[in-house]
């Protein structure tokens, strides 16, 4: 009798992760973003609407979607987007349609989003959503990658540094929390973060009948 075995691949499909990183502007999630991209094939990032201007070297399509306040609103009423925040006086939102078809095709997908986005995306999606708080190692250290970076003029960073306490203490509302020091560090985190996740039970669809075949499996 020849021996039959069964193939894990042939029963067990792992479910997308919505995978959310959050940090105050400056502690470094956009970079970890990134890199995740740059690592990972089969994460895709999910780009938001925005209704502020672009910043130097961001590309529309690539980092945001610039729409007018008109056109936001105008989404929103129609019931596009799966969350909205408005953030330093600038909507940003999700669309449903690209999320929900990346995850349907087997991939997971990165949100660089607020606070309030997530509460908003775990509230509605539940078990699918994994969520992360980059915080810098000190505020002298965020204020001086503010600087830094020279997206922004001084007001701006002002107000983001005046607005980082309020954005740091939601970070108990997120299942992990990463102190970014070092980015290969951080990196080293979140793809274990990945690895745990991906892993869970209830992410593996068909895990049940794969159970029945391995317990019935011919001798």
């Amino acid at each position: 009798m020849t021996n039959t075995f069964p193939n894990p691949h042939d029963y067990i499909i792992r479910q997308g992760i919505m995978l959310l990183i959050s940090s105050p502007s400056g502690a470094g999630k956009s970079t970890l973003a990134r890199k995740l991209l740059e690592t990972h094939s089969n994460i895709k990032l999910s780009v938001s609407y925005t209704t502020r201007s672009p910043r130097p070297n961001e590309v529309h399509g690539r980092d945001y979607y610039f729409c007018s306040l008109e056109e936001f609103k105008t989404m929103e009423g129609q019931g596009d987007f799966l969350e909205t925040a408005k953030v330093f006086g600038n909507w940003y939102g999700t669309l449903k349609s690209p999320v929900k078809e990346a995850l349907s095709a087997g991939y997971d997908v990165l949100f660089d989003i607020d606070w309030q986005g997530t509460q908003a995306l775990a509230q509605y999606m539940g078990e699918r959503v994994v969520s992360i708080f980059v915080l810098p190692p000190s505020m002298r250290e965020l204020e001086k990658r503010l600087h830094t970076r020279s997206e922004d003029a001084k007001e701006t960073i002002n107000l983001r540094m005046s607005q980082a306490t309020n954005e740091i203490s939601h970070w108990a509302e997120y299942d992990y929390v990463i102190i970014n020091n070092k980015v290969e560090e951080s990196m080293d985190g979140i793809n274990a973060i990945l690895k745990a996740e991906r892993l869970k039970r209830i992410r593996q669809r068909g895990l049940d009948d794969f159970i029945s075949a391995l317990i019935n499996e011919e001798d």
